[in-house]
């Protein structure tokens, strides 16, 4: 299966099927996907049951049959975004905290370190962002092939986020040098270790593995980091129908982190911003955890040896 051709396809033809089609038939896709317990729902059930030690087995295997929808829900606007009128992004989206913790040093001519989890409809939060916000600056992990990363480029570009490669010569370099421009907001999914050089943190009372970008950026442009949780909610009556779909997303702004003493070691500055936005987010992935659209290994005492080893290492250093 072409993937690349795949993805063209939806996001040029999506917007063309009545939404009540595209909604049943992505839930179909989902619940087929759960029924099957394919390698990712398994994933994202050892991942549930971890930062919900509350539920049992039963419990936990529900969930993940809601993770699932709320995961394909994801996909269904995603492929659908382009076509939103402003109108319909506006009512889409309801923000909690920008006015007190973000606004004030974003229209100041400042820049923000947002630090987001793989949690409700990112790109939705993007979208809404750049258009009612700020300018928005992100880091796109580079796929295979190719031709569906550019296809990701031109999808975000098209709503207009601005997005560097992940990799791509002096990525931290770039966001920094974007944060010095100002009035821009810099969004970083983090709660997943792309490069293997993150950072060990306590997610829910379990060691993780997630990203250093959103403190170092903090560090090195010397701008406030935040974290941010984005989930799914219900819409009703007239917002719903303003919407054209029954579901939203809530986007909430943590307030700042406290900037770490500077006499402290860069690695352990580090430690403490990532660890801040951490437990800012962790309160939204145990409440809304079926939005948490986690299924890869996240948690260190499911990564390899080797990988544990480094997070050890880094950890004892």
């Amino acid at each position: 299966m072409n993937v690349a051709a795949a993805y063209t396809f939806a996001w040029r033809h999506a917007t063309k099927i009545p939404e009540p089609v595209l909604r049943g038939l992505f839930t179909a896709v989902a619940d087929i996907t759960w029924l099957r317990r394919t390698k990712g729902v398994r994933r994202m059930e050892d991942n549930y049951a971890r930062v919900r030690p509350d539920l049992d087995a039963a419990a936990v295997r529900r969930l993940s049959r809601a993770g699932m929808r709320s995961y394909m829900r994801y996909f269904r606007e995603a492929f659908t975004l382009q076509g939103l009128t402003p109108e319909r992004l506006r009512a889409r989206v309801r923000v909690e905290g920008y006015d007190q913790h973000v606004r004030p040093a974003v229209d100041g001519g400042g820049a923000a370190s947002l630090a987001l989890g793989h949690l409700g409809n990112w790109d939705l939060a993007g979208a809404y962002g750049s258009q009612y916000l700020a300018s928005v600056l992100t880091v796109a992990e580079r796929l295979k092939p190719e031709e569906l990363f550019e296809e990701f480029l031109r999808f975000r570009g098209s709503l207009g986020i601005d997005v560097l490669a992940l990799g791509n010569g002096d990525t931290l370099g770039a966001l920094v040098r974007g944060a010095k421009e100002g009035h821009k907001l810099i969004p970083l999914l983090s709660d997943r270790d792309l490069t293997s050089t993150g950072v060990e943190v306590d997610l829910a009372g379990h060691r993780a593995r997630v990203a250093a970008g959103p403190a170092l950026l903090g560090l090195d442009a010397g701008i406030p980091v935040h974290g941010v949780g984005i989930t799914y909610e219900r819409l009703h009556g007239a917002r719903r129908r303003a919407a054209g779909t029954p579901w939203g997303i809530v986007i909430r702004f943590c307030p700042p982190l406290p900037v770490p003493d500077a006499g402290l070691p860069r690695d352990e500055q580090v430690r403490l911003l990532t660890q801040g936005w951490v437990d800012q987010l962790a309160r939204t992935i145990v409440e809304h955890t079926h939005d948490w659209h986690m299924l890869q290994r996240v948690f260190v005492a499911d990564l390899g040896p080797a990988r544990q080893n480094g997070a050890r290492g880094r950890r004892d250093g």
